[in-house]
C-alpha cells in the first residue's frame, strides 16, 4: 500500500483526512503535516522526517499538497526529487483523497498519480453545465 503524507497550509491536512475517513473509512499508512504561521522550511523538513518514521514506504510514498510552489510543496519536493518511489501531487481535494484511498493498494505510484490528476479535473463541475443549462420555459422565477 502506497504511503501518504498529506501536507497543507494550516490544519486543512488534518481536517480533509478526517472528512475522507468519514466517507471512506479509517486509513492506515497516512500522515498529516501542517504548516503554520511563523514556521519555515526547516520546520517542514522536521515534520516530514517525523512523518516518514511512522510510515511503511516500501510500495512508494505520495505527498499530497495544497499548492504548487507553496512551502509544503517545496519541502516535499526536496524529499521526492529524483526518487522513483516518491512523488508530489498538488491541488489536494476531497474527491482526489477519496479516490487515492480507494486505489493506493492496487496501483503503482505512477498509475495512482495519473488517477489523481484525472480525478482532480473531473471533480470540478458546474450544476448548470451538468444539467445542460436548461432554460426556465415558464418565464417565472423558480423561487
Amino acid at each position: 500500500m502506497i504511503a501518504l503524507i498529506i501536507a497543507t497550509h494550516g490544519a486543512f491536512s488534518r481536517e480533509i483526512v478526517k472528512s475522507a475517513e468519514m466517507i471512506f473509512g479509517k486509513q492506515e499508512n497516512v500522515a498529516t503535516v501542517t504548516f503554520s504561521p511563523g514556521e519555515g522550511p526547516d520546520d517542514l523538513k522536521r515534520k516530514y522526517e517525523d512523518a516518514l518514521h511512522g510510515l511503511d514506504i516500501r510500495d512508494g510514498l505520495l505527498f499530497m499538497v495544497d499548492l504548487f510552489g507553496g512551502s509544503p510543496f517545496n519541502a516535499a519536493s526536496n524529499f521526492a526529487a529524483g526518487k522513483e518511489n516518491m512523488d508530489v501531487i498538488t491541488g489536494l481535494s476531497l474527491p482526489m483523497l477519496i479516490e487515492c484511498f480507494s486505489k493506493r493498494d492496487s496501483l503503482n505510484l505512477e498509475a495512482l498519480v495519473d488517477e489523481m490528476s484525472q480525478t482532480a479535473v473531473e471533480g470540478v463541475k458546474s450544476l448548470n453545465k451538468t444539467l445542460g443549462e436548461a432554460e426556465n420555459d415558464s418565464g417565472e422565477d423558480d423561487f
